[in-house]
């Protein structure tokens, strides 16, 4: 950690792709279409953008791939005033694992979450800074099918995000052995659920959904 990592005490990362019709929320696509689909990522990742900035804990970033370019990106940097960085290559533990490096040289801590959480609150974020402010190394916000839409850190390594079995229902049932092996104190937020499948649009909150 850098001298100047003590001026920012947190830092929010969104992960996101680019809202291309045909890219985005590919498992949308048979009940939304191309452009559908990217329509409803637009709006998730606005979603998760403004529940992270009222938040209030810290900075907020936006790590997009395949790069910083596209349009709606600058669009969120201009109206949101989020930062921009571009994720980089290799799978989502290596991304991760970038994000998490970056954030945790200039920040005391740093919570990262995806851009599919319709459920996701200011609230449950500053629940999360809460709990790293209180001493936990790590604190996760579990996904009900098996995954997790957040993880926040006050310490990195590269064995929390290596050969993790990602988008499979062993992704946290993962985590936590890597947890327990690397001896953190951990801390886990009530489980929320996030938007994969044609199935999850019926739960999506009249807010969100294509006016």
């Amino acid at each position: 950690m850098t001298a100047s990592a003590a001026e920012t005490v947190c830092l929010v990362i969104v992960l996101a792709r680019a809202p291309q019709p045909g890219k985005a929320k590919t498992r949308l696509i048979p009940a939304l279409g191309k452009a559908g689909a990217a329509a409803l990522h637009r709006r998730l990742v606005v979603h998760c953008l403004r529940a992270a900035a009222d938040a209030r804990i810290g900075p907020v970033e936006l790590w997009c791939t395949p790069d910083t370019s596209d349009p709606f990106f600058r669009e969120c940097q201009r109206s949101l005033g989020v930062s921009l960085y571009a994720q980089g290559g290799g799978d989502l533990g290596a991304r991760m694992q970038r994000a998490f490096e970056s954030a945790l040289a200039r920040a005391s801590r740093a919570i990262l979450v995806g851009s599919d959480i319709p459920a996701l609150s200011a609230q449950y974020l500053r629940d999360a800074e809460r709990a790293l402010a209180g001493g936990d190394d790590v604190v996760i916000g579990p996904a009900e099918d098996g995954g997790y839409v957040l993880v926040g850190l006050s310490r990195c390594d590269p064995e929390l995000f290596r050969g993790i079995p990602w988008g499979g229902s062993e992704a946290l049932a993962e985590t936590r052995r890597r947890i327990a092996a690397l001896g953190w104190r951990a801390i886990e937020l009530p489980a929320l659920w996030d938007l994969d499948r044609p199935g999850d649009l019926e739960r999506l909150p009249e807010g969100l959904r294509a006016r």
